[in-house]
């Protein structure tokens, strides 16, 4: 995409959307948005986001183009569809961005790709949240995919986002840990898998966000062959306790603490003081917070809490979205919460995964830091955090070191500045710069 501008008129041709509705602020616009969600809501409330593509269409097109189609592409196909997987009840929400003359082709293909070409992106939420939280990385990652004549894609895990939504269950006793997660894990990872195979990737290079990189790193123990490399963007479930990590801060924006706007190798001293930060946010919790942590064991999930508020819910999550996005426009932020609004209220599936793989405080019961260094040393690990993370640098540190002493030389970890737990939203511009460096570095 060199030098090269995606003609407007891809989007200008598609049927208009409504316009997000404000954030509601008293019953009567809570209770509309409430009676508004569904499914037809939430496809337009992603389609939103999505539409910031300005190659973005609703369905994939005939491949190969015709000469007429051709002429209004840019260098990047980019549409949504569901990839049903090897249970025909189960399919994952897919968003791809595929190179125009990759897609064209009649002797290569995203699943076939040229040998000089690298192994397709794969971009990975976190909890409870989907693919259209990426809004702001995808025109990068695209432009990443037209240089090289390779893909990018976006998913929502299993019963998650707009991915379809099956029961969750964990057969086993709760006192086995072990089995608990990974009962949980393969909930996630083999539905990855799955998709991987449907969509014929030979290998993958994968960007996680929070529980999507405690996945990612799960994955790759599990089918190392498919894993190209790892792009950790805040991971959950890495160090051993529950120290430093903050949950009750997700709810606050960053704000700008540096005047270097940039990603920086992780020192002693950058750790140290993302911690200091940390021990203060946790002393300041309150009571009512701590009594989150009874149900988190129980088996309650956040969204759970919120479904069963009714007519009320919309103005709840307004009061998250509002605070936690306002560093974004108001547009951007009306879309976001539309868009977490109705996702949050479709039926609960995967996120009861939560207490069976984290426990109160948000460590996890198995952490990644332990396991590590059991990662084929052939793929790059790449660790980035908010200087106003709620997620525990140390164990990331750690991990880099245990990976070391392994004979496992490609672990790096960042900080990014004016950063919290969703760093690629928060500070975007240097987010995308970091991962496009990440997938371009050499093996």
């Amino acid at each position: 995409m060199t030098g090269t501008t995606p003609p407007e008129s891809l989007v200008d041709i598609l049927p208009p959307l409504p316009p997000a509705a404000d954030i509601p602020s008293k019953f009567l616009e809570s209770a509309k948005q409430w009676w508004a969600a569904g499914d037809k809501q939430s496809a337009i409330s992603e389609e939103r986001l999505l539409r910031r593509l300005p190659f973005f269409r609703s369905q994939k097109p005939a491949s190969p183009l015709s000469e007429t189609e051709l002429s209004n592409v840019g260098p990047v196909i980019a549409y949504s569809s569901r990839v049903e997987l090897s249970n025909p009840k189960h399919y994952i929400n897919t968003l791809s961005m595929i190179s125009t003359s990759l897609f064209q082709s009649q002797s290569v293909s995203p699943s076939n790709p040229p040998a000089t070409s690298p192994p397709p992106a794969v971009m990975l939420h976190g909890y409870g949240a989907g693919l259209g939280f990426y809004f702001n990385n995808f025109l990068p990652m695209a432009q990443w995919a037209a240089r090289h004549n390779s893909s990018v894609y976006a998913l929502d895990w299993l019963g998650m986002g707009r991915s379809s939504r099956p029961p969750f269950h964990i057969k086993a006793s709760k006192k086995d840990i072990p089995a608990r997660v990974a009962e949980a894990e393969s909930f996630f990872v083999d539905s990855l898998e799955d998709w991987r195979q449907q969509m014929h990737l030979e290998k993958m290079t994968l960007i996680g966000h929070s529980l999507g990189a405690y996945f990612s790193v799960v994955y790759a123990l599990k089918y190392p062959q498919r894993v190209e490399r790892l792009i950790l963007l805040s991971p959950a479930g890495v160090p051993r306790g529950p120290d430093h990590t903050v949950p009750s801060s997700e709810v606050d924006p960053p704000t700008t603490t540096s005047s270097e706007d940039r990603a920086e190798l992780a020192s002693n001293a950058k750790v140290e003081q993302v911690e200091a930060n940390q021990r203060t946010a946790k002393a300041k919790e309150s009571r009512s917070r701590r009594i989150l942590t009874h149900l988190w064991e129980e088996g309650f999930s956040p969204f759970q809490v919120v479904r069963t508020m009714g007519v009320w819910a919309p103005w709840m999550v307004g009061k998250y979205s509002s605070r936690r996005f306002s560093t974004l426009s108001e547009e951007e932020t009306r879309d976001m919460h539309d868009y977490i609004l109705n996702i949050t209220l479709a039926k609960g599936s995967g996120e009861y995964c939560i207490s069976h793989i984290l426990a109160p405080g948000a460590h996890a019961r198995m952490p990644l830091v332990d396991r590590i260094a059991a990662l084929h040393k052939d793929i790059p690990v790449t660790f980035a955090y908010g200087d106003q993370d709620w997620m525990d640098p140390e164990g990331g540190a750690e991990s880099v070191e245990r990976l070391r002493q392994a004979g496992h030389g490609q672990g790096k970890m960042y900080i990014v500045n004016n950063a919290g737990h969703h760093v690629y939203l928060d500070n975007a511009r240097v987010v995308n710069n970091l991962i496009i460096k990440e997938l371009e570095r050499k093996i």
